[in-house]
């Protein structure tokens, strides 16, 4: 019974850092998504783009087109938590249902 414990505690913090993870790249997401909109609304043919301590002057398509790259690998990530996260709440209620039954 205590390894089951010992692999709830496990799962349980798991869980807690697979949860911190998804929501910085949530918030990367809407970041990324205001970027993007503010580009798609302005006239210009360039733009800066912060790289390191430098501010880099670039074209509005290639800003564009890296945003989009940017934004589809976020959502990939952040799907692929998500069914991490499912996984491990999946085994935490297996778990649980061991202790209490047993």
């Amino acid at each position: 019974m205590e390894k089951v414990r010992e692999e709830l505690e496990k799962i349980q913090q798991q869980l807690q850092n697979v949860l911190v993870q998804k929501e910085t790249l949530k918030i990367q997401k809407i970041e990324v998504e205001k970027a993007l909109s503010e580009i798609e609304k302005s006239k210009e043919k360039f733009a800066y783009k912060i790289v390191g301590n430098v501010m880099v002057k670039k074209n509005i398509d290639e800003l564009k087109k890296e945003l989009k790259e940017n934004l589809e690998g976020l959502e990939i990530r952040i799907k692929g938590l998500e069914n991490l996260e499912k996984n491990l709440t999946d085994r935490l209620k297996e778990l649980s249902k061991k202790i209490k039954g047993g």
